[in-house]
């Protein structure tokens, strides 16, 4: 018989504590299973997307047409078809000649510089390409490859690699009123396209570049720093007038002759004897590139007066970008009176990469004004509707623009009278300072020699249309100066930019 409850109703049968106890489980399970899913897909869904292991990504960068960079309108990189696993392979025109500005994306080794601070917008993954980007979500479906309008100027570019030639060396060319960045090589330079795909001679291309002891892969624009040597006079000079140290450029100082460093007995020599005698004005220790006097004015100034007035030019700042980040130009900020004076003359800790050098001769151009360097005008969408617009922005307020002033003259009475004659231009003036950095063991090795200026057109009151920064590391020239080696590449960039158009 069936059993029946006592209202005579059939008995509904018994769950065990088994069977309890395993729904109990499968439920935690599902639970688990839920909680692991969302962790996934939601909150770990972006470290994964971007994880070097997952090659999805990489497969989509490159399933398309890659976008461009281009150089006053023109691209300087395209795309070609490989039939293999990846449908296209980045290509470059002309690469070596740009590879400081666009970096490379390689198929196997990744992307740098503007290829990789861009690499959404180029691989067609950026929102901002598509009025619908929740539906392109939805629909997966990639927009074509934007492009990146770069602030270049080709006969800048052309002239200052011409110049270096196959020297270590780099050339940073400003235009002081907006910031733009006209011209940016770094020498030897390499070609992004021998390594831009998978195959067995890629990998020869890198692994021999990544040997090469020149480091041609080294962008020595940004990502280099060097002693500026005498160069950095043109800080130390603002410094003093801003102070008011030195009130009038002509008058004697109070520099006296020998300079014994504070708390040494080691005098502060010099190159020329035109600098050995006391009381020597600011406009002529800058024409005779005086380290005696420079040296003793940065004392005077003192460490947070010096440091201020660098700061202002862009050194001692780690997040300066381009929008690619350069390396930190470096002034002490913890140092006594001796090594303040060495520091006041390009030399001891004291170091700068060729953009921030750029920074101060495009700064006292800019009446004191440091505008933020700028390297690229817009980005737009494939069909050339602009997604960004970069505009001009206001770095630091470095000097005012009467010490600016004054300092612009004293470049002028340089390449005037002084050191910097190879840097004049016929119908044109134009400012600057050499500088000739000592290094290695009891400074045994090549000097570095630099020259930073500006120029304008002869008459003109407007703010130059142009400002250079120039190191040569390596030349095997006789006369290893500022002067000889480094001013006459200033020179032609200066001449590319004040005769375009």
């Amino acid at each position: 018989m069936s059993r029946r409850a006592e209202n005579g109703a059939p008995a509904r049968p018994g769950i065990s504590t088994t069977g309890r106890r395993a729904g109990t489980f499968c439920l935690l399970l599902i639970v688990a299973l839920a909680a692991q899913a969302t962790r996934v897909q939601i909150f770990r869904a972006d470290s994964l997307d971007h994880n070097k292991a997952n090659q999805r990504l990489t497969i989509q960068r490159y399933d398309q047409p890659r976008g461009n960079i281009l150089v006053a309108g023109a691209p300087v990189t395209g795309s070609a078809p490989t039939g293999g696993r990846y449908d296209y392979e980045r290509t470059y025109t002309d690469g070596p000649r740009w590879a400081a500005v666009t970096g490379y994306s390689s198929q196997t080794y990744g992307n740098t510089q503007l290829e990789g601070i861009y690499d959404d917008l180029l691989s067609g993954t950026d929102d901002r390409l598509s009025g619908w980007a929740v539906w392109d979500a939805v629909a997966r479906r990639q927009n074509p490859g934007g492009d990146v309008y770069t602030t270049l100027d080709p006969d800048a570019q052309q002239a200052a690699l011409r110049g270096l030639g196959g020297q270590q060396g780099a050339v940073v060319a400003v235009e002081p009123a907006t910031g733009r960045i006209l011209a940016l090589a770094s020498t030897p330079s390499y070609d992004p396209g021998s390594f831009a795909g998978t195959s067995a001679a890629d990998r020869e291309a890198w692994t021999k570049l990544r040997a090469d002891t020149d480091q041609p892969m080294l962008n020595r624009a940004l990502r280099q720093i060097y002693p500026p040597g005498s160069t950095f006079k043109v800080v130390t000079a603002a410094a003093a007038l801003a102070k008011g140290v030195v009130r009038d450029i002509h008058a004697p100082t109070d520099a006296p002759y020998p300079y014994v460093m504070p708390g040494t007995t080691t005098e502060l020599v010099n190159d020329t004897r035109a600098c050995d005698h006391p009381g020597l004005s600011l406009d002529e220790a800058m024409v005779n590139s005086c380290n005696s006097v420079l040296g003793y004015l940065g004392v005077q100034v003192g460490l947070d007066g010096m440091a201020a007035t660098a700061a202002g030019f862009g050194f001692n700042d780690a997040t300066l970008d381009t929008p690619v980040r350069a390396a930190r130009s470096n002034f002490d900020t913890r140092m006594n009176a001796s090594q303040v004076a060495l520091s006041s003359i390009g030399q001891y800790d004291t170091a700068a990469t060729p953009l921030v050098m750029a920074m101060v001769a495009a700064g006292i151009a800019n009446n004191g004004a440091v505008m933020r360097p700028q390297l690229v005008d817009k980005l737009t969408r494939s069909d050339g509707t602009v997604v960004q617009t970069m505009h001009p922005a206001l770095y630091k307020q470095a000097v005012t623009a009467s010490v600016a002033d004054k300092v612009r003259q004293l470049m002028v009475d340089v390449v005037e009278e002084g050191t910097g004659r190879n840097a004049r231009i016929a119908g044109a003036t134009v400012g600057g300072k050499t500088g000739t950095a000592q290094h290695g063991a009891g400074n045994s090795d090549t000097p570095y020699a630099w020259f930073v200026s500006w120029a304008r057109p002869a008459g003109s009151t407007a703010v130059p249309p142009v400002a250079v920064a120039v190191v040569v590391a390596d030349s095997e020239a006789t006369d290893v100066t500022g002067g000889a080696v480094a001013a006459p590449i200033a020179r032609a960039v200066m001449e590319a930019v004040l005769h375009r158009g």
